[in-house]
């Protein structure tokens, strides 16, 4: 399985992660200072306790804890989310291919797994905006199954992807930084 980054030179991705990096985590900051007004006592995660709810009680208990400022905050979030979502399935999905290519150079094991998982980080994006239509449904119109369980079931889904492209990513770059390349025979 191969990933369209891996056409990119080694220098030229590198060039390109930095600025990608700084745009996530941009955007990221963004979203948190836009979702403060999120958190309240039925929902202490704020939008991740939303996403997570899994149940229509819970989501309806949720909404009913934001007033209608929370509830705009709420609607910019959902909809900014998706610039999130490329942004992080992009920067993600770099680093993995990044991290193969260095795991690849040294003969470490799991340098194969770096595509699948640049591949993962665009379908968690995919999982992340299904997610995001169930609980934009729900904060425009009325909370009801099947969509308190479909966003539940797609941010986990999503978070495990993000979680494996991370600590792929890191471990790639660990490697890189710290385990010199072995001797060629």
């Amino acid at each position: 399985m191969s990933h369209p980054f891996q056409r990119l030179a080694p220098a030229s991705a590198r060039g390109v992660f930095i600025p990608l990096l700084l745009v996530t985590l941009a955007v990221m900051v963004i979203l948190n200072l836009v979702s403060t007004p999120l958190t309240t006592e039925a929902a202490p995660l704020g939008i991740i306790s939303y996403e997570l709810a899994g149940s229509v009680a819970q989501a309806q208990s949720i909404l009913d804890s934001w007033d209608v400022a929370a509830q705009i905050h709420a609607a910019f979030a959902l909809g900014f989310d998706y610039v999130f979502m490329l942004a992080y399935a992009t920067t993600i999905g770099l680093a993995c291919v990044m991290a193969a290519a260095v795991l690849r150079s040294r003969h470490w094991p799991l340098a194969a797994a770096g595509a699948a998982l640049a591949w993962g980080q665009w379908l968690a994006a995919g999982f992340d905006a299904v997610e995001n239509i169930a609980l934009t449904n729900m904060l425009f119109g009325s909370v009801v199954s099947p969509w308190p369980q479909v966003a539940y079931w797609c941010a986990i889904i999503k978070f495990a992807l993000v979680f494996l492209g991370l600590v792929y990513a890191f471990y790639g770059g660990v490697v890189r930084l710290f385990i010199r390349s072995k001797p060629s025979a």
